[in-house]
């Protein structure tokens, strides 16, 4: 690997970590926010509704931009872009800017996944242990961002876990423009192509059909499972007398500790049955949801971290089924359609979130309902498992492909 790449692709991580930890600042900070503004945590925490929505439904034309054009641009587009709309929400006066703040943070974090991840995998026979790698990096994101919330809000204020995150993340944007290599855009080096369907392995189709099920009902229960977690350790203590540092550590225990799956789960995405490895995580996923909705004491913990264990796990195991199944020239587009369902439908979390508990008083209800979601995966599955494996026909034409 060339000194250039292992910079570029250090820089597409750290990319990942900013993009989710930008998305759930919020869901910490909203905490400290309830009081100096006056609203409910329900009323605050539907504010990031459309934030999510546009989190999704950019991927589509940001995916066909950076397979057309090139991604480097657009990454550079998304450090800055997600930096200076952190800044903005920092500094809002009220609850409408601090809604267009989170809306305008979703809009640049849309550029990341159909721009870096297909960048990041072009050229790759076995993407499993990058893809694994990259997830870490989102995950850790994910996991510092109610830390990063917490010791900034209890240092000065909620406004200052938005602008400082905002000021590094325009440094990486710099960093990427200074040292990164333009990249070519993969529709052009296969516009000699004679089908655009040319290099799909067989049984493509039905295993996009199921991997769609699973990225819409996935996306809810990632974006539900990621921004309750710090108020539900709040409302069920695992220990008494935790202040706002002490609940945010430990949801970023958490996350930190489940982002190990994808360590697990990409190196051994190399070795065995990427179908398989999906069919335990979501079925671990239906049993520790359903237990959540009456846990209380030590056990939230426990099920929390197996329950993030396997909803992290998931996330490299998709990808990699995508890589192998759909040849480069295609696959940003792929990608931005995948994380267009996901992120757009995920964002039905927040008002099902908000709902929910408003009308119960907790997380019994939502918790409930995500289970039989995840039932619905574990069955759904069942049909990628009948489908044969993909040879190395797509990650051999990837590699040809240079980058």
């Amino acid at each position: 690997m060339t000194q250039s790449r292992v910079v570029r692709d250090r820089l597409i991580n750290a990319g990942h970590f900013v993009d989710h930890m930008m998305m759930l600042i919020y869901t910490t900070a909203v905490i400290a926010m309830a009081a100096e503004l006056g609203h409910s945590y329900g009323e605050l925490i539907a504010l990031a509704t459309p934030g999510f929505v546009l989190f999704g439904a950019l991927s589509l034309p940001f995916g066909w931009l950076g397979d057309r054009y090139g991604r480097h641009s657009l990454m550079v587009a998304f450090f800055v872009g997600i930096g200076i709309a952190a800044i903005a929400t920092g500094l809002a006066r009220d609850a409408w800017e601090i809604s267009l703040g989170l809306t305008a943070i979703g809009a640049a974090a849309a550029i990341y996944h159909p721009a870096g991840i297909p960048m990041l995998v072009r050229g790759l026979a076995r993407p499993g242990r990058a893809i694994g790698l990259n997830g870490v990096f989102g995950n850790l994101g994910v996991a510092a961002a109610p830390l990063v919330a917490g010791l900034l809000i209890a240092a000065s204020s909620w406004r200052a876990a938005f602008i400082a995150p905002g000021l590094v993340s325009i440094g990486f944007g710099i960093a990427f423009w200074r040292l990164v290599e333009r990249d070519t855009p993969p529709m052009r080096a296969s516009a000699a192509r004679a089908s655009p369907f040319a290099g799909f392995e067989a049984g493509w189709r039905q295993v996009l059909v199921v991997i769609t099920i699973v990225t819409l009902i996935g996306g809810i229960i990632f974006n539900a499972t990621t921004v309750v977690l710090p108020k539900l350790l709040e409302e069920r203590p695992v220990f008494a007398g935790a202040d706002i540092v002490g609940y945010a550590a430990l949801a970023s225990f958490i996350y930190a500790a489940a982002s190990l799956a994808q360590i697990a789960s990409g190196r051994a995405l190399d070795h065995v049955s990427a179908k398989w490895l999906l069919a335990g995580l979501v079925a671990t996923q239906a049993i520790t949801m359903s237990a959540l909705s009456l846990a209380t004491g030590p056990a939230v913990f426990a099920l929390s971290l197996a329950m993030m264990l396997a909803v992290f796990g998931q996330i490299p195991v998709i990808d990699t089924i995508v890589t192998r199944y759909v040849p480069d020239h295609f696959r940003g587009r792929v990608f931005s359609l995948k994380y267009l369902l996901n992120l757009t439908v995920g964002a039905a979390a927040m008002p099902m979130i908000a709902v929910t508990h408003s009308s119960s008083g907790g997380f019994a209800t939502l918790f409930a309902v995500l289970g039989a979601g995840a039932v619905v995966m574990s069955v759904v599955v069942v049909g990628l498992l009948r489908q044969p494996p993909a040879t190395a026909g797509a990650g051999a034409r990837a590699a040809a492909g240079g980058g």
